[in-house]
């Protein structure tokens, strides 16, 4: 019997990640996307390469096969694509949940009328809790206690966490336009207790019961560091997250960011020092990693939401303060986001007109959350100051 995965999200990370892993593992994955040109290329080809970009890989080129694709924006061919699946991903980005739980909602509405049980949707986020948010969206749009306790009773919604770098790529003369470049190394770690029904049997799918001690190492580690390399590197014209490395300067303040997360990681979650440095020096090689040309703009785009007070920069800065822990190296990295001044880039010009009319202490306190005139705000004031020279 045939296993039906429906993924949202057709791009370069939903290709090469966990769309990859589930067609790896049997499913026939449908993508739902409105880039019409990416759904009539998977219909046409039912295949892609994923390259991988490492220094030597034991599988450098793998391909990707029983693929197809559907417009998130036709809405019969998606519902029948909600009906028929076993499994439901995302990779859209996070301020695309609310825009897909329409859609969602009214699949799942159908799924009850054709007497469906168990389904699954695992919304794979770089966002605490991206899975549950999603939950809270699609049941605004269902009406009825029935659908409501249908929800409740067959629908899961594990939180996951995800990583894997992957980065713009160029398809050689051999492959279509589906393919892909990625980094060897991935992790994708889903809240096993939040599962409803039987749990699905997917290759490289770790379970855990213990979702936010990993999904904060995640995002305080990796996601703290690439951030900190992309807004130094901006900062002094690097173009790539590899060449910013190449600066001893830059390089020091990234690892002491990382090792300041880490000393509060584990202090809060009771990780191995030893085993949280080596997954530090990983860290540091993957993004040293000469085949992974990642942008700096890419990595910093949209600051004000890398600012919040419970992601990459700040959450993990606050969780230092709550032990009393060094956070030197991290404010340096909060005010290097807030100096990116990338006029492409929406968030950081609203962020430079908000700076200019508000000023930055004020700025400081309504999107970090750190109180005017308190010693985080002056220290990331003074910190601000000294990288703005």
């Amino acid at each position: 019997m045939t296993k039906n995965a429906l993924h949202f999200g057709a791009g370069n990370i939903g290709r090469g990640f966990i769309g990859a892993l589930l067609s790896d593992s049997g499913y026939h994955v449908t993508f739902a996307d409105v880039v019409e040109k990416l759904i009539t290329a998977l219909n046409e080809y039912k295949e892609y390469t994923i390259t991988i970009q490492d220094v030597d890989p034991e599988e450098p080129r793998k391909k990707i096969t029983n693929v197809s694709g559907v417009l998130s924006n036709d809405p019969v061919a998606l519902n029948k694509a909600i009906l028929d699946a076993d499994i439901i991903t995302t990779a859209v980005g996070p301020n695309v949940l609310r825009i897909i739980s329409r859609s969602l909602a009214s699949g799942i509405v159908e799924r009850k009328k054709a007497g469906k049980k168990y389904l699954n949707i695992i919304a794979c986020e770089n966002m605490t809790g991206a899975s549950g948010h999603l939950r809270d969206e699609i049941l605004k749009y269902l009406v009825t206690s029935e659908d409501k306790e249908y929800l409740d009773k067959y629908v899961g919604f594990p939180n996951c966490a995800v990583d894997r770098i992957v980065p713009p790529f160029t398809p050689g003369k051999d492959d279509n336009i589906l393919s892909v470049g990625v980094e060897a190394f991935y992790e994708w770690i889903v809240e096993e207790p939040a599962f409803k029904g039987p749990r699905p049997e997917i290759g490289g799918m770790k379970l855990t019961d213990n979702l936010v001690a990993y999904v904060q190492r995640k995002l305080f580690t990796l996601n703290c560091g690439h951030a900190t390399t992309a807004y130094l590197g901006y900062l002094k014209g690097y173009k790539t997250v590899d060449e910013a490395l190449k600066d001893e300067g830059i390089a020091a303040i990234v690892y002491g960011a990382m090792k300041e997360s880490g000393d509060a990681l584990c202090k809060k979650h009771g990780f191995s020092p030893e085993e949280h440095a080596k997954y530090i020096e990983k860290i540091m090689n993957r993004f040293r990693n000469p085949y992974i040309k990642d942008d700096v703009a890419r990595v910093g785009r949209e600051p004000l939401r890398k600012l919040g007070p419970a992601d990459r920069l700040v959450g993990p800065a606050k969780m230092a303060d709550e032990f009393g822990l060094p956070k030197t190296n991290l404010l340096k990295a909060i005010a290097a986001c807030l100096l990116y001044d990338n006029p492409e880039d929406t968030q950081s010009v609203q962020l430079k007109k908000d700076i200019k009319e508000k000023g930055l202490e004020e700025v400081i306190e309504d999107v970090l959350g750190f109180k005017k005139g308190g010693d985080e705000s002056k220290l990331v004031v003074a910190a601000y100051n000294e990288l703005k020279g």
